[in-house]
């Protein structure tokens, strides 16, 4: 009778489905780069059901932003839970998965940040708010992994990590990887190594 009670419900399932749906598609091709009929058509459904799940397309935006940080913070803490598992730092962990090779390819499902953090300032109130508790949360999340002795660095590092994701996808390819390459290793000769000697 619990599970009965805990399942969602169709309703509830249909709009997960279009959030999931909206949380790739602003990553691969923008905000503006799909429309509402684009992303109810991906998700299997008609343009007229999106009213009975969103108020607005702003609405859909924020909750896409919300759905896609959970999802590629919630692949990058199994990632360095894993890795500190097996012996790593937690910031050397947390650097290796954000600056992997993967990210290069893997737009639709990599940060949200770094896929449209160029792009919020033209948008709604609400979505630049968003995007804005979107940049927090990411920081924080590196201030978190920094070694202690770090951790007022954390703005730098994130902007170092983010930035070097949008360069590395604009050159593509080998030059892509091996900037993310000579970032990972400038980051950790400079923090782990600081954290060592201090």
């Amino acid at each position: 009778m619990s599970n009965r009670l805990n399942r969602p419900s169709r309703k509830e399932q249909t709009h997960e489905r279009i959030v999931g749906v909206a949380a790739r598609a602003i990553r691969r091709a923008g905000f503006n780069g799909v429309g509402v009929a684009d992303i109810m058509k991906e998700a299997g459904l008609t343009h007229g059901g999106f009213y009975a799940h969103f108020e607005s397309r702003e609405a859909l935006l924020v909750e896409a932003l919300q759905r896609a940080s959970r999802d590629g913070g919630a692949a990058l803490a199994e990632h360095v839970v894993a890795r500190e598992a097996a012996g790593e730092s937690r910031f050397k962990a947390f650097v290796d998965a954000y600056l992997g090779d993967a990210q290069l390819d893997d737009i639709e499902g990599g940060c949200v940040v770094a896929a449209l953090c160029a792009d919020t300032p033209r948008q709604s109130e609400a979505v630049r708010a968003e995007g804005q508790r979107r940049v927090l949360a990411i920081v924080n999340a590196v201030r978190a992994a920094l070694p202690s002795g770090a951790a007022g660095a954390a703005e730098v590092v994130t902007a170092t990590l983010v930035g070097a994701i949008q360069l590395a996808r604009a050159l593509g390819g080998d030059a892509g990887r091996a900037l993310l390459a000579r970032t990972r290793g400038q980051l950790l000769e400079t923090y782990e190594a600081s954290s060592h000697s201090g």
